[in-house]
């Protein structure tokens, strides 16, 4: 039984360590053939966005090039996370991880 809580603790100490790495972290997500290029951290936080000059001619147009490339980034940073809870957890599918 305390054997499970040390194992416990020691994975929580993982994720926790490995959380603040994730943080450090830039993702980068593009759209329209890099007019619109959006840079997050682990925390998906949105950092920088970059326009090209060629982006801003419609707006409607521009708007779903923004909500593409900070969905990629997002993306990145969901599978940076499940492929390292997968390894911390064995492949136990933790649910809520």
């Amino acid at each position: 039984m305390f054997d499970m809580i040390r194992q416990a603790q020691a994975m929580k100490a993982k994720l926790d360590e490995f959380k603040k790495e994730l943080e450090a972290q830039s993702f980068t997500g593009s759209a329209g053939k890099g007019a619109v290029t959006v840079v997050m951290n682990g925390k998906h936080e949105v950092r920088q966005v970059t326009l090209s000059p060629e982006a801003l001619g419609n707006a409607e147009k521009l708007q779903d090039l923004i909500r593409e490339a900070v969905n990629q980034a997002g993306e990145q940073v969901n599978e940076k996370l499940k492929s390292a809870v997968s390894k911390m957890t064995g492949g136990l599918g933790l649910p809520g991880l």
